[in-house]
């Protein structure tokens, strides 16, 4: 059907609204495109069920030689084939563009961090490859080498005082490939990766986790975000994404399949 009321059915064809495009240059003065897109019903290839999904990706260094896909999300709703569910879609699709202003400042803050972390380690080591490192984000990122540098001499003009905590590592970048079958499969593992966490944590909750199973899957997260931290959008390999894929998506099933063990009565 497709009549236009709000609260009869569409056709699939018309369970897609406009998405959005936008530039926007960061405090630091790093140019970045966020892209938007309604990508309509689709199947869940993790879930395996029908989803509404707007998918939002963020280019940084946008319009230059070095472009390159800092940010890559999924974002699924209800595949509610109406006319008010369009409606609600469009208002998300603006959310989404608004909030992704919020994840580049973020990204941005993690990446000087980083920097930071990589001038403190060649000044006290000299290590070639800690140097190497920071030449390459200096090449990416000029505008954030010049904010680190100028934070670590203000740091250091400072009074020494008593850390509060000890430093904690930033977080790893991951480098999203420009190839969109490889991009997706990278953004499916990092939801694999997620999903399985947030599972780990409820069976410790429970107190019935298995000392092996958490050891097991700790080190498949961990290999699998080895995986997608590559220095180059181009290094990722669609194979090994794959198999990374398949192997999370295996020991979460079994984790998924002793949650829902426990959960039956008696």
């Amino acid at each position: 059907m497709t009549d236009s009321s709000s609260g009869a059915l569409l056709d699939r064809r018309l369970c897609q609204v406009v998405g959005l495009n936008q530039n926007y240059t960061a405090r630091s003065g790093t140019p970045y495109h966020v892209q938007v897109e309604d990508r309509g019903p689709v199947a869940d290839r993790i879930s395996e069920r029908e989803v509404r999904r707007l998918n939002v990706i963020i280019y940084a260094n946008y319009g230059e030689a070095n472009a390159r896909i800092v940010h890559g999300r999924d974002h699924d709703f209800e595949d509610l084939r109406t006319a008010a569910h369009n409606q609600l879609i469009e208002t998300k699709v603006k959310e989404l563009a608004e909030q992704a202003l919020v994840v580049i400042e973020e990204h941005e803050a993690r990446l000087v961090e980083r920097i930071k972390g990589l001038l403190r380690n060649y000044h006290q080591t000299k290590d070639e490859g800690a140097k190497k490192e920071f030449e390459a984000e200096n090449a990416l990122y000029p505008f954030l080498f010049s904010r680190a540098w100028r934070e670590l001499r203000e740091e250091k003009a400072r009074p020494a005082v008593a850390p509060a905590s000890a430093p904690t590592e930033s977080d790893p970048v991951v480098v999203y490939p420009l190839d969109a079958e490889a991009r997706e499969q990278v953004i499916e593992i990092e939801r694999v990766i997620a999903a399985l966490g947030n599972d780990l944590k409820e069976l410790m909750v429970r107190g019935t986790a298995d000392d092996i199973l958490l050891q097991t899957c700790r080190k498949l997260i961990l290999r699998a975000q080895d995986t997608l931290r590559q220095g180059s959008p181009s290094d990722f390999n669609v194979r090994r994404l794959e198999m990374t894929k398949t192997s999370l998506l295996t020991t979460w099933r079994q984790v998924r399949s002793v949650l829902k063990r426990e959960a039956r009565p008696g």
